[in-house]
């Protein structure tokens, strides 16, 4: 039916199609005079200018016969000749300007206002000579009838006075103050009296203040006008400081109480904000007496009478509800605290109920306002944590937390982001408790949010892992099974957003992951997704962020195979990839292996890699590579690396033979020159490469400790199953003994002396061999005593047993920022680890009971 009557309403006569191109004609003539109105012949050569004026000449020019752009054009340059010609510029430009400005529209005065300050703070001139020249120009613009531009004037003078001796200031500024300041001035010019007052408060001493302007501070704070008094309320914080604690008791706190109670309520909102700012300033009986009753007098009003208070109030309670804390009664106490859990919620409530009249009657302006004190309650709470002791937070606090983290409004769970961290820091020990909601902030849909929590992400984390220690360790090991799924969640949100910042940021503070979770649980869960991104991924910053928390990850990992693993899929998968994007991403990554690696690594698995790219067949990428070869150099030793060097050598030769592309061939050229300036360090340690070598031996130091301990785990294991055999079998001939001894027992009879005697030898024999078997049991199974049970020999134990503990002293040292937290680790150097025959004839030994002497029994107990 619808097309139907689309068609019956069209009308494709030929009339109505000449009509229709006589309205385009005319839109084209209409059109035409306003293209060819844009500058004509006239225009253009009143607006050209003799090329061989000077600046100042061209300036002066400009400014009497110009055109108004023109004009401004030479007013935003004023800077510019100041400091060519500070001396022509001030002589002819500056009294031009001056003139120009009486007749000028707003663009110009701003732009006035802006260059006059830059001159200011480029010091062009002196200090003496600015008050004398512009100053004059400053202060005659100050009324301005456009408010904009008043205010342009101001901020400069404002800036001025911070830099002017108190001389000039009283002269020039300070004595027309007091006519410009009185009743029969107009509104604008008593608006600027006050701001102007209110800097003034700091460059005098108090008594000139006294005598001078406080008087003119009580007449602008009884002005007519509310806008007069809101302005000068707001001054009183400068002026209290400037004029000292007694003087701001006696003078300052009665007009604030007064104007507390002004009926205008911008007025009442400045005077509480003035009080809670100056709180430091009152001793305990201003504020008990005269502070508290003011301030629960406007929490009571603000859900009554005057809403227009509430954001302000939510803003400044924590500060607020801090610097009150010592005059507190426990009922007060409890009262503000119920004030701040009302305000956490305020508007929520509505959601909930069931009357849809509420919803409708609730404006757009009011349900703004609401989301404003909610996110100000979000704002405040690590004050009002402090307030309540972190120790009552559960009980008192965790249910707002709560409420805040899953409030229906961004802005609110951005800031409970922001200071989640804080909250962290005050909780300490009771950390544990809000891992819930870091999870929550983690999953959030805003990727705002998320945002917001990355950035202290690494800290929160090792507060959440390492913070709980006096709750014990169960609350620690039981946050981590949900958190890394939260984590993985929150980078794939990440990845499918447009917001590629936020998912580099992301990925840089996922390097921290090596300290906060297992090594097993970053390769099968982070390592391989690292990976990928670098491969799919189209953001180049995206990309440079994966690749070098991979080689962190891959620093950090406790697994040989595994590292292999992911050095040959480097390999193959970018430095040998079809794609040229894929080969510069490899060099890119090469770049971190040198920068978190020592030099023997890369030398080790990356140099020849490196090299091969030599011959790719993409310019971009031996260009990327000529650039890296510098560093790649120096990362070699000698006489050790000798024959990569000359591996090097080879293919720069090639490259200066063989390169036909002229950018890479100019680029090899500039680089063969800075190889042959570069010197090669050399094993011994030399003065001028002794700090990167320092550096380089304690990384060296660290991957042979990885390899260490790995063994170490490796035996460990074997040990664990090895002993756990040997105590079964132990357990067997002990229940075989028991039986044999029962019946001997009940046939041999007490006449013989000799054989009671054996009997009695045989068992303290029996109770040494048990007290044996049960040392070397407590051994192996003990992760706390695991090294013991690796010593190669019975003769070497007792040196062994104390090098090990030596060793894990040392390495826990060297290991701290790491955060290895292993209980037995390997010495660096020199240490010599026991085999696996070594440890089974330890063993051995242990089962050989009856053939063993006393001597050897001792030894194998003190072991």
């Amino acid at each position: 039916m619808h097309p139907i009557i689309f068609f019956s309403k069209m009308d494709f006569s030929q009339s109505n199609l000449f009509g229709y191109i006589e309205d385009l004609q005319e839109l084209t003539i209409i059109e035409r005079p306003v293209r060819r109105s844009l500058k004509t012949p006239e225009e253009i050569e009143r607006l050209t200018v003799d090329e061989e004026l000077s600046d100042i000449e061209r300036a002066v020019y400009l400014l009497s016969s110009g055109q108004d752009i023109q004009g401004t054009s030479v007013v935003a340059n004023l800077p510019v000749l100041m400091r060519q010609n500070p001396a022509e510029t001030l002589r002819r430009v500056l009294p031009k300007i001056r003139e120009v400005l009486h007749v000028a529209g707003v663009e110009m005065q701003l732009t006035a206002a802006v260059s006059f300050l830059t001159v200011l703070h480029e010091e062009s001139v002196s200090i003496h000579t600015y008050s004398h020249s512009f100053l004059h120009i400053i202060l005659q613009n100050l009324e301005h009838r456009d408010a904009g531009v008043s205010n342009a004037w101001l901020e400069t003078l404002l800036a001025v006075i911070e830099a002017l001796p108190k001389e000039t200031i009283r002269h020039e500024i300070l004595n027309p103050l007091v006519s410009k300041a009185q009743l029969s001035q107009t509104l604008q010019s008593r608006l600027v009296s006050c701001k102007i007052m209110g800097k003034l408060a700091n460059k005098f001493e108090a008594h000139i203040i006294k005598r001078e302007i406080l008087p003119l501070v009580k007449s602008l704070c009884q002005d007519v006008e509310y806008e007069v008094r809101t302005c000068m309320c707001r001054q009183l914080e400068h002026i209290a400081q400037g004029i000292g604690t007694e003087l701001t008791k006696t003078v300052v706190l009665p007009e604030l109480v007064e104007l507390a109670r002004d009926e205008g309520s911008s007025v009442r909102l400045a005077a509480f904000e003035t009080l809670v700012n100056l709180l430091d300033m009152f001793d305990a009986d201003d504020r008990s007496q005269t502070v508290l009753p003011l301030v629960k007098s406007f929490c009571e009003k603000s859900f009554k009478a005057d809403e227009s208070i509430l954001v302000s109030l939510s803003f400044h309670l924590g500060k607020l509800c801090n610097g009150l804390y010592g005059i507190f009664t426990p009922e007060q106490h409890l009262r503000f605290l119920e004030f701040y859990k009302k305000l956490s919620t305020l508007g929520l409530q509505q959601e909930n109920g069931h009357n849809d009249n509420q919803l409708q009657l609730q404006t757009l302006e009011q349900e703004k306002k609401y989301i404003s004190v909610r996110k100000n309650c979000a704002y405040n709470f690590p004050a009002m944590i402090v307030f309540v002791d972190p120790k009552n937070f559960h009980l008192e606090l965790y249910s707002i937390f709560f409420c805040l983290c899953h409030d229906p409004e961004v802005p609110v769970r951005y800031t409970m982001a922001i200071s989640f961290y804080e909250v962290a820091k005050l909780l300490n020990s009771g950390v544990y408790t809000i891992h819930k909601e870091l999870v929550t902030l983690l999953q959030d849909e805003s990727l705002e949010v998320l945002d917001a929590l990355v950035g202290h992400l690494p800290e929160i984390l090792e507060l959440m892992t390492n913070g709980g220690e006096n709750s014990g360790s169960e609350s620690k090991l039981l946050s981590i099974p949900d958190l890394i799924p939260a984590l993985t969640t929150a980078e794939q949100r990440a990845a499918t957003s447009l917001k590629w910042r936020t998912h580099e940021k992301l990925l840089q503070k996922y390097a921290c992951l090596p300290h906060i979770i297992s090594s097993d649980q970053i390769y099968y869960r982070f390592l391989h997704r690292m990976l990928t991104i670098i491969l799919t991924n189209n953001v180049l910053p995206v990309q440079k962020a994966a690749a070098r928390t991979l080689c962190v990850y891959l620093r950090y990992n406790r697994k040989q195979e595994q590292r292999h693993e992911v050095i040959q899929k480097l390999i193959e998968q970018l430095g040998q990839g079809k794609s040229y994007w894929n080969r510069l991403r490899f060099l890119d990554t090469c770049e971190f292996i040198m920068e978190l690696f020592s030099k023997s690594f890369f030398c080790k698995y990356f140099f020849l890699p490196v090299l091969e790219l030599t011959h790719d067949p993409v310019a971009n990428v031996r260009m990327k590579l000529c650039y890296l070869l510098p560093k790649v150099k120096s990362t070699l030793k000698i006489p050790t690396d000798k024959h990569l060097l000359q591996q090097l050598e080879l293919c720069i030769r090639k490259l200066l033979c063989q390169e036909k592309d002229k950018d890479v061939l100019t680029i090899v050229k500039r680089t063969v020159l800075e190889l042959d300036r570069m010197e090669i360090s050399v094993d011994a340690f030399q003065k001028r490469f002794y700090e990167n070598d320092l550096l380089d031996q304690e990384k060296e130091r660290q991957e042979h400790l990885l390899l260490e301990m790995e063994q170490l785990e490796k035996e460990k294991q074997q040990s664990e199953g090895r002993s756990t055999s040997v105590n079964d079998k132990m357990f067997e001939k002990k229940r075989r003994d028991s039986k044999t001894s029962s019946v001997l027992a009940k046939s041999i009879t007490l006449s013989v002396p000799a054989s009671s005697s054996s009997t009695s030898a045989g068992k303290e024999d029996k109770k040494s061999k048990l007290v044996r078997s049960q040392s070397f049991s407590t051994q192996a199974l003990h992760p706390k005593y695991s090294n013991i049970d690796k010593c190669p020999n019975k003769s070497s134990a007792t040196g062994y047993t104390s090098s090990v503990s030596g060793m894990g002293k040392s390495c826990m040292l060297s290991f701290s920022d790491d955060s290895f937290r292993t209980h037995s680790t390997g010495n660096s150097g020199n240490t010599a680890f026991p085999s696996s025959s070594s440890s089974r004839n330890l063993f051995n030994s242990a089962d050989q009971k009856n053939n063993g002497n006393k001597e050897s029994q001792s030894r194998k107990m003190s072991m």
